[in-house]
Formats: structure tokens, C-alpha cells, sequence
């Protein structure tokens, strides 16, 4: 969430954690710059960044939102994305069709009513069936003029093995559906465009689901990892969601795609699931751009608590605020919901904090996990090994020290035993900075004369009305020694307020040396020195020590050079000069 700091905009940064913000939107040079993780540029690049595509669809996603249409001069030049885009987009109308107009797809509709799901709810989260048919949706697509490898490439076909055990029943088939059979969820991007798909199966009675079970048939599927979909990056319903989980500043997480579409059914809008995944880092990442606070609502079946304790831990490393949803043994969201949505908001209300809910789980109060007797040393020292180290991880030493008190209590161990064991407890360092590996930032490695430079660079804008107060302190020595780029960028910054507009800026300049100068410019506003040309004169002596340094290295080269060659008089002008050097050296310090 942006906030307004002076002229600029100021928020926690998208790509990598913190707890205090260091990323600036700077709208009158249309930038944005991280000073934690070093990311920058204008908003192109920060779309490239945020949905991890190229120049081409960044300027595509923009495009859409402005409501701009893009032309293209030769159609048999859209990338590969945009062809699986479109795809994607036509499989999710062939699903919808199954649906709405197959004989069987009348009973899977019958079905989803049944489940509370409304005739207005299939329409709205574009719900479909895939036809029990080996090839039906691929060669529907090929009608439409996409490959079969693209088909493959868009998940939505599996390539055939020769070496695989199914039975076709076409014996040159190259490659076959990925769904066949099943009730089909199309997952969409942030911009609400069709990216990838999951399928439950549907059995038309009860002894074809059963002959399913038999051939371990998977109750969900969902799409492979393809250039468009990532599902550890991906969460259901974000789309619909995104607006509301702002407005309220929260997010409901439940885990299946039913659950959140029953739950923005019932009103609670502000709901998204992870598809029945692993709760990830990036798709926390992706959430705390809309809110830091987290109710989760899983099954409190022992993989639902499993995935609860690892949700939260992920989530407290991120800082996340975050409350449990403390679910009915073998219930889930959806269930309450399609029975009574006010039940579900009473859970939400009655929401456990993170403390309280181990505690719960520990002593076996809510499901089956970890059911432990408190009353034997065994079961004491499980309880413990499960609530020490969540209670370490409490900052707060007062609170820390109220939660030892009621396990001492519950327990019935003494506070100094439990404040023992805590001691010998190491937790995982929760503030640790998290970057998404496609990111590759590590950070570069520059030399204190570089750092010198660039201070003394982001110092002279809040010395830039001293003109004359500059060029005496900063001789031309100093300039001259300073990188290429770094003395065009001085002697810009050392103007008096140019009134050029960001259209004639840029056309004057190269996008390298732009966006180093309007880095450097936005640097000064957001950290101002309170004493700038007292911090300038440190950093100039600083820096005229490392050059002074440097010229006596090169000279200490160039007397041995004089030494070997036995050329006494370059030799003696060269010792003058160390000596010179040397003494300007001690003078200056």
C-alpha cells in the first residue's frame, strides 16, 4: 500500500522482505526505486519485474488496463505467450460449452447446485467440464490453428511415452488431453486472464466414482507448470478478490477452489485459496501487496494442521499479522458456508491467534495431531518441543514471558525449567530477507571510492542553490577522477532546479545515465542529510585519501620500474614526488 511522503510515494518493497519501507514511487520522474534490494525504473520495467514477463507483454498488460488497443503490423509475429494466452482463453470456452450444452454436462451442472454453487457463480468464475474423451478438447484447438506442441506447452495436453502404460484406444496418437472427465476451475492472472486450469473428477453415480477410486484415479488435477502458470505463484481468486482484501485489509486463505467460490458467494469477498498447494513464500509475497493481515481457514484433518503450521511459520517470517480459523473435525469452508454463512463469520470472529491456536493443537484440543498426554514427563517434554520454539520466536519479551507463564501453568512445571529449555531453543531467523530467485540480486560489489563517488553525487542536489560554495570545495581534480557517467551526472545535479519536463530529460540523455541520475535525485529528497556540506567535506577528504593513496601505489610501481632500468634521474623525480605525496598524505588527515 503506497503512502505519500512529501512529493513521493513510499511502500514495503514487492521484491524482497522488510519491515520498515524503502520502496519510492516518484510520479514527477515517473520512477520507482528500491533502496533495500537496488530494483528500479519506470513503470515498464516494474511490470516485467511484478509478473515476470518481457518488454512486449509488460506493454501488453498495460495497454489492456488503460483500455488501449495495440496493433500489430504482422499477426504471425505474437510470441509464444500470447498464443498460449489465447489457448488457454478458447479451452476455458470449450469447458464452458461441455458445460452448459453436453447431455453430461447437465448433470455436473445439477451436481455443482447440489453443492450450494449458483447458476450466477459457474457463470462468474467460468466453470466447465472436460469431455471423457481422449483428443476432444486438442482438436478442437487444432480447428482453431494452434499446433499440438503448443497444446502441450499450454499444459492442456500430456505428450505420449512410448514406454506408458495407458491403453489408447487411437493407435497414432501422439499426444492426448490432460482432463478428461472432470469439472473444470480456470485459474486467472491478476488481470483476470485464463492462465491455467484445475479439474476435480466427476463420476455421473456413485459405483463410477467408486471404479475411479479403484484405479486411483486423482480427485484433483491441475495444469503442469507452464510459461504462464506457476501454482506456487498463483492463488485462486486474487482476480476477484484483490479490491476487497484492500478495502477490508485482510485475507481469508482457504485451501480448495470450491471454498472460495462458495465463501465470495456468501459475501466474504475478500477470500483466496491455494488450490490445494503448499502455502508458498511468492504467493505470500504476491498477498502482502494488498494486506499484512491473514486469517487462514484449512481443514483441521492432520494434513489441514500441517499445512496451517507451515502457512503461519512462512507467513511470521514475511510479518505478517495472521489469525486461525479454528475448523470443525472433518469440515472444511465450503461445507459450513453451503449449510450457514453466518456459522462461517462467527469462526472468523472467534478467529485464534497464532499462540493460542498451538496451544490448542498441542493439547490435542482441536484434531488428532500430536495427542499427547500432559500428565506424563514424555508427554510434557512433546508439548513443549512443539510450543517453545513459537514462543521464542516472540519478540516482545513481556509477551514472551506471559505465554511461559500459562505453559508453566498447563504443564504444572515450574517457570524457571521452561525458561531453561527456552534458552537452548534456536529458531530460524524470521527477519531474514526473502528474494525470489528469478530476481538474481546479488547485490554488486563496489569499491569505497565508487560509494564515495555516488554520495558526494546524491549530496549536491541539497547543495545545489550554493553553486559557488561546490565549485570551491569540489576542485577539478576530484571531478576528473570521478567515473565517466558519475561526472556528466555532477555536472547536471549542480544546476539550479532545471525546469525541463521528464519528455525532454529523457531525450537528452542515455537510459543508463537517466536512471542513475533520477535514482540518485530521489535518494537526496527521500533521505536528506541534516548537515549536507559537513557530510560532503568527510566524504571529499575521504575520497582524496583513496586518490592520493592510489597515485602513490602507481608511483611505488614506477620506482621499481626506475630501479631494474638503473635510470637514476627518473628515479630520483619519482622518490620527490612519493615524498610530496606522502606528506600531503599526513597533512590531511
Amino acid at each position: 500500500k503506497l503512502q505519500k511522503c512529501g512529493q513521493n510515494f513510499r511502500a514495503i518493497c514487492p521484491f524482497h522482505s522488510e519491515k520498515k519501507p524503502s520502496f519510492f514511487v516518484s510520479p514527477s520522474r515517473q520512477i520507482w526505486h528500491c533502496f533495500g534490494c537496488n530494483l528500479g525504473g519506470d513503470i515498464f520495467k516494474f511490470v516485467m519485474q511484478i509478473e515476470r514477463v518481457e518488454f512486449g507483454d509488460a506493454l501488453r498488460i498495460l495497454a489492456q488496463r488503460a483500455g488501449v488497443e495495440l496493433k500489430r503490423q504482422d499477426p504471425k509475429l505474437k510470441t509464444e505467450r500470447q498464443r498460449l494466452y489465447e489457448i488457454c482463453e478458447l479451452a476455458c470456452q470449450f469447458f464452458e460449452t461441455q458445460l452448459q450444452k453436453s447431455k453430461i454436462g447437465q448433470n455436473v451442472k445439477k451436481y455443482l447446485l447440489t453443492r450450494g454453487i449458483k447458476e450466477e457463480s459457474i457463470k462468474k468464475w467460468r466453470l466447465g467440464y472436460a469431455p471423457d474423451t481422449w483428443q476432444g478438447l486438442s482438436d478442437f484447438l487444432v480447428g482453431k490453428g494452434y499446433k499440438r506442441e503448443e497444446i502441450v506447452k499450454a499444459g492442456l495436453a500430456i505428450k505420449k511415452e512410448s514406454d506408458t502404460n495407458i491403453q489408447y484406444p487411437i493407435s497414432n496418437i501422439q499426444s492426448y488431453d490432460r482432463f478428461r472427465g472432470r469439472i473444470i476451475f480456470p485459474v486467472f492472472d491478476l488481470n483476470s486472464q485464463v492462465i491455467g486450469f484445475g479439474g476435480r473428477v466427476f463420476a455421473s453415480s456413485a459405483e463410477a466414482l467408486a471404479e475411479a477410486e479403484k484405479k486411483e484415479v486423482a480427485k484433483y488435477l491441475n495444469i503442469s507448470n507452464t510459461s504462464l502458470y506457476d501454482k506456487s505463484r498463483v492463488l485462486y481468486g486474487l482476480n476477484a478478490a484483490k479490491i476487497k482484501i484492500r478495502e477490508k485489509n485482510q485475507c481469508i486463505l482457504v485451501e480448495g477452489y470450491t471454498d472460495a467460490i462458495l465463501a465470495h458467494q456468501a459475501g466474504f469477498d475478500n477470500t483466496v485459496a491455494t488450490s490445494g498447494t503448499a502455502l508458498t513464500p511468492f504467493q505470500l509475497r504476491i498477498l502482502k501487496r494488498y494486506s499484512q493481515n491473514l486469517l487462514t481457514a484449512f481443514d483441521m484433518d492432520i494434513a489441514g494442521q500441517s499445512a496451517t503450521k507451515k502457512g503461519i511459520d512462512l507467513a511470521q517470517r514475511q510479518g505478517f499479522d495472521i489469525k486461525v480459523i479454528t475448523m470443525p473435525k472433518d469440515s472444511d469452508p465450503a461445507d459450513i458456508i453451503s449449510k450457514n454463512p453466518v456459522d462461517f463469520k462467527k469462526l472468523i470472529i472467534s478467529a485464534k491467534s497464532i499462540l493460542d491456536f498451538y496451544f490448542l493443537s498441542a493439547f490435542s484440543c482441536v484434531g488428532t495431531v500430536g495427542k499427547f498426554d500432559k500428565k506424563t514427563p514424555e508427554g510434557k517434554r512433546e508439548i513443549s518441543k512443539i510450543l517453545l520454539p513459537v514462543i521464542k520466536r516472540i519478540p516482545n519479551k513481556i509477551e514472551q514471558s506471559s505465554w511461559v507463564q500459562k505453559l508453566s501453568r498447563d504443564l504444572q512445571i515450574p517457570e524457571e525449567a521452561i525458561f531453561e529449555e527456552l534458552k537452548k531453543v534456536k529458531v530460524e531467523n524470521t527477519t531474514a530477507g526473502f528474494l525470489e530467485e528469478n530476481l538474481t540480486l546479488t547485490p554488486e560489489k563496489k569499491t569505497r571510492k565508487e560509494l564515495l563517488e555516488e554520495k558526494i553525487l546524491s549530496l549536491t542536489p541539497q547543495l545545489s542553490e550554493k553553486r559557488s560554495f561546490l565549485s570551491d570545495l569540489i576542485d577539478k581534480e576530484i571531478i576528473y577522477a570521478f567515473s565517466k557517467e558519475n561526472q556528466e551526472i555532477f555536472e547536471i545535479l549542480k544546476r539550479p532546479s532545471p525546469k525541463e519536463t521528464v519528455p525532454d530529460f529523457k531525450k537528452k540523455t542515455s537510459e543508463n545515465l537517466r536512471e542513475k541520475l533520477t535514482t540518485i535525485q530521489l535518494k537526496a529528497e527521500v533521505y536528506p542529510e541534516e548537515k549536507p556540506e559537513e557530510e560532503l567535506q568527510i566524504c571529499l577528504r575521504e575520497l582524496k585519501h583513496i586518490l592520493i593513496k592510489e597515485e602513490l601505489k602507481k608511483i611505488s610501481q614506477d620506482i621499481k620500474i626506475a630501479k631494474d632500468n638503473g635510470d637514476l634521474k627518473k628515479l630520483s623525480s619519482l622518490l620527490e614526488e612519493f615524498n610530496d605525496l606522502t606528506k600531503k598524505l599526513s597533512s590531511s588527515k
